[in-house]
């Protein structure tokens, strides 16, 4: 089974523009992620696929791998979708550029969850992360995601769900920006229309649920900051320096 890594990059963000070019403890946020990604060892190719001359260069002009990518696409998805389309690969993890705490031990938990597959039923995996504090569960910058009793994701959103009626016991997941596709997947997701729920939230995730793609969630305990803000960043720096 041959697995790469894709890493969609865009140097404007609505958020946060320019983000993925912020110093991070001696070097862009791009980088550190294209690094953890390859340092994990488990990939037979990491690229960074780009619109950017910019992102393009520095990591070419650093050693990594990039691809250049058409300027218009919806989706981080659709973007790398067009990088793989004529590769001959069996499994393709899509890495968040803004996620440079990408770690070595999720990765490989998410990819188990194909080589145990043998009937091929699950097309997407992905990980979430226990959240308990009230502003993390607020904050509409991490979507949150509730499963089934076998772990595949039901729905995916901005909003704190599920919504607890009553004093409960209610358990909240964060979804971890890292999707691992079976390569046949990928392709016919981003031949589906967007859907009303997607341009709602704003998530291609949703275009996974409607469409009725199987996605399978992995829990994890890693540290997960994707930089979305400034104050993500100066949070992200001040890990790297302790």
């Amino acid at each position: 089974m041959k697995i790469i890594a894709m890493i969609p990059a865009r140097f404007e963000a609505s958020r946060f523009p320019g983000k993925l070019m912020k110093d991070l403890a001696g070097k862009s946020v791009i980088m550190r992620t294209y690094e953890a990604t390859k340092n994990s060892n488990l990939f037979d190719e990491v690229y960074v696929v780009t619109d950017s001359d910019v992102i393009f260069n520095e990591i070419t002009l650093n050693g990594g791998k990039a691809i250049k990518s058409k300027t218009t696409h919806e989706s981080g998805s659709d973007r790398i979708a067009e990088a793989v389309e004529n590769l001959d690969v069996d499994i393709v993890v899509n890495v968040q550029g803004d996620e440079p705490f990408t770690q070595t031990e999720p990765l490989k938990k998410l990819l188990e969850v194909f080589k145990s597959d043998k009937n091929k039923k699950i097309d997407i995996a992905s990980l979430m992360l226990k959240i308990e504090e009230y502003e993390e569960i607020n904050n509409p910058n991490n979507v949150k995601v509730v499963t089934d009793e076998n772990n595949f994701a039901m729905y995916f959103s901005r909003s704190p769900i599920p919504f607890p009626r009553e004093k409960s016991t209610a358990i909240y997941f964060k979804h971890i920006g890292i999707y691992a596709f079976r390569k046949e997947a990928l392709l016919k997701f981003t031949k589906l229309p967007m859907n009303r729920l997607e341009a709602t939230e704003k998530l291609e995730n949703l275009r996974f649920i409607a469409n009725g793609l199987k996605v399978k969630m992995v829990e994890t305990d890693q540290i997960a900051i994707g930089i979305d803000t400034p104050e993500d960043l100066v949070k992200a720096n001040s890990i790297f320096n302790k």
